[in-house]
């Protein structure tokens, strides 16, 4: 048998990962940074080593998009999420709408049927009350358009320079009401992976609103809720393993969090991964990746294989999942892992970016 030196290089650069991967999760920063809000492994050190080691408990541990919630009579999902996007205002949306359409979509994917949110903001010194009239007006036209109501809320108001205009957390309830159970840690190998939709118009909008870019293109962002396409997804077809929206690092970062959670691997196929032409030319233009770039109305959809077809049927007869795609599938080996079939034959790692080129865009 002759050796492979090339096969013996990917192989030990494989076992680097996955070791390093394995270690406990441990924060070396003294100080805060903007990566640790980007989605990426600054996020997830993050999240796992302070967040989850000190409010750990069964409900959290999932670190789901969502908390199930088992009552007497009904199981409901919480979740709740805090909106910083920079700027207010973008073509396709505001901060307004993005806080009720990512919050729906955290409580679609989690296969509950949103009821309620409540709306806090953070307000600047100085914020025109006009702009705040339009986004508490996109809020309310967002709400009613997704069949929920704002509920109860909160207000404060810090010094000028301190909150960049307005922030917005808003925490949202729904009722679970299907035998579905969803989960990152549901994948197996065989399944199939799916998106609703072509990905990084967000991301890719945001960053053209800051103006800080030459560049002319009419993208606007993909923000919607999500509920209405994934109730129908999940009342067609049984096999949905899991669901999540590819908002901060994009559907990359998604496809790293099911492999790991489920140790399996994720084996993409590139070229059949939806991307707008606009959205392509902007991110190679800044040298970033389009799975890496945040979208907030597309989701990213795990299927037992058999039913793949099954799946984007469903999906395609809704307005929001017309150019759905099965973009890959799951493998047993190497677990944990995400890897891409690139377009010249070869094969690349998808791994968690450490921060993100386009911070704030939520």
């Amino acid at each position: 048998m002759t050796e492979n030196p090339t096969r013996d290089a990917e192989a030990l650069v494989l076992h680097r990962i996955e070791r390093a991967r394995g270690a406990r999760p441990r924060i070396k920063e003294e100080r805060i940074t903007l990566a640790h809000g980007a989605g990426g492994k600054a996020t997830q050190t993050l999240v796992e080593a302070l967040f989850l080691a000190e409010f750990r408990n069964e409900l959290l541990e999932p670190l789901g998009d969502g908390a199930e919630i088992s009552l007497p009579h009904n199981r409901i999902a919480l979740t709740t999420d805090s909106f910083v996007v920079s700027p207010l205002f973008f073509p396709g949306g505001n901060i307004g709408d993005l806080a009720v359409n990512g919050t729906v979509n955290d409580l679609a994917v989690s296969g509950a049927d949103p009821l309620y949110l409540s709306a806090g903001f953070v307000l600047e010194e100085g914020f025109p009350v006009a702009d705040l009239k339009r986004v508490v007006r996109a809020m309310s036209a967002a709400a009613t358009a997704a069949g929920v109501r704002i509920v109860t809320g909160d207000t404060k108001v810090v010094d000028k320079g301190k909150a960049d205009g307005c922030y917005i957390n808003t925490t949202g309830v729904g009722v679970l009401s299907g035998s579905h159970r969803l989960g990152i840690s549901q994948a197996q190998p065989g399944d199939a992976v799916l998106v609703t939709g072509p990905i990084g118009a967000h991301g890719a909008t945001i960053m053209l609103a800051r103006g800080e870019l030459d560049i002319e293109a009419d993208i606007v962002s993909d923000t919607a809720a999500l509920h209405g396409l994934v109730a129908s997804l999940l009342d067609d077809v049984p096999g949905v393993r899991a669901l999540r929206d590819a908002t901060r690092g994009g559907v990359a970062t998604v496809l790293n969090e099911i492999a790991r959670a489920s140790e399996v691997a994720v084996v993409l196929d590139e070229g059949s991964v939806p991307v707008g032409g606009q959205v392509r030319g902007a991110a190679e233009l800044l040298g970033i990746d389009p799975l890496y770039v945040a979208c907030e109305g597309r989701a990213v959809v795990v299927v037992d294989g058999s039913e793949s077809e099954a799946a984007l049927a469903s999906m395609r007869k809704h307005p929001l999942g017309a150019e759905s795609a099965v973009i890959g599938r799951i493998g047993a080996d190497p677990p944990g892992m995400v890897l891409a079939n690139t377009a010249f034959g070869g094969t690349r790692v998808v791994d968690l970016l450490v921060g993100d080129p386009l911070p704030r865009i939520c």
